[in-house]
């Protein structure tokens, strides 16, 4: 379906490098490409450090790439002009992952959602008074919160303060930075459903980060599993779930708890020894190697490309040529 539709984002072999020192560079994210279409939910996944984040910042302009392109409706972001990057920062916002650390304290509800509309609209006080009350009124909250400071909310109510921020301004694009890991668990399914939601509402797309599969799985239309910078893996998110290609992503997949109890005791578990490798100035071979057990003499040598094994299901990894 994809091959006849333009992305609303596409991010073509993206890396991002931070220098640690005269000899040591920190390969964060290393030559990623994918699409998103537009009001689609797509699912980046993978273990704490492995460029999710990173790569979500290139995505809104928080990082500058050191190497490869974002286009946003087909231009790169980093060519703007004055006027583009005024339009773009209106159509692509992004929801931090702490709640605590992404507010101001010192502004109150009103002046942390209201700024967005004070910039990039030409409404009168009062007009953006009534708008900021329905954005609040849109995530669960009321007039009655318009006056407080955020250390006087939970973390939960301080995500919607946060999500009602991000769409002030209208957005098209939300890069979702794991907005519910924060949380505690009895809220983290009101946060996802309230999310689906509005993305149904207001025509949203999202880019979902997350390590919790589970909730990927309930949220995401497709999924892109990362390994130490790299894609390993990307399909739909029934045929990735069915049939994970990547040994990763089989490991990944193996360790999602199940509820009942007679398949849980069925169900493999399959574990990932080995230390997880530095991504200070890794080797050019498959980052996956020295964990895999399926591991060849070629992975030691060479990265393996992302393929297409299947229409739409992508893995890069020997086993699948």
């Amino acid at each position: 379906m994809e091959n006849n539709r333009k992305p609303l984002v596409r991010v073509d072999r993206l890396s991002k490098d931070f220098r640690i020192s005269m000899n040591e560079t920190l390969k964060a994210v290393a030559d990623v490409s994918f699409d998103i279409y537009k009001g689609e939910t797509v699912g980046l996944v993978g273990e704490s450090g492995c460029g999710k984040s990173t790569t979500g910042r290139c995505l809104v302009k928080l990082y500058e790439p050191t190497a490869g392109h974002v286009y946003y409706n087909g231009k790169d972001i980093m060519q703007y002009t004055k006027e583009e990057q005024k339009e773009f920062c209106k159509k692509v916002q992004m929801i931090f992952q702490n709640p605590y650390s992404s507010l101001n304290p010192r502004m109150t509800v009103k002046d942390i959602v209201g700024e967005g509309i004070q910039l990039h609209t030409k409404l009168s006080n009062r007009d953006a008074e009534v708008k900021v009350q329905e954005l609040l009124e849109k995530v669960g909250l009321g007039k009655e919160h318009m006056s407080r400071f955020s250390h006087e909310f939970s973390g939960g109510q301080r995500q919607r303060i946060g999500i009602a921020r991000a769409l002030a301004v209208d957005p098209q694009f939300i890069v979702c930075d794991e907005p519910i890991s924060a949380l505690d668990v009895s809220i983290q399914a009101q946060v996802i459903n309230m999310l689906k939601n509005l993305q149904e509402e207001m025509g949203l797309t999202y880019l979902f980060i997350a390590h919790d599969l589970s909730v990927v799985k309930y949220i995401s239309d497709r999924v892109i599993v990362m390994y130490l910078g790299t894609i390993v893996e990307s399909a739909d998110s029934d045929t990735l779930y069915k049939n994970p290609l990547h040994p990763y992503t089989k490991a990944l997949l193996s360790a999602i708890p199940v509820a009942d109890p007679a398949k849980a005791k069925t169900s493999q578990r399959i574990a990932i020894t080995g230390e997880i490798p530095s991504p200070i100035n890794p080797k050019d071979c498959c980052r996956f190697a020295g964990r895999c057990p399926y591991v060849m003499d070629k992975c030691r040598e060479h990265m393996p490309e992302l393929k297409e094994v299947e229409p739409g299901h992508k893995a890069a990894c020997f086993l699948c040529e």
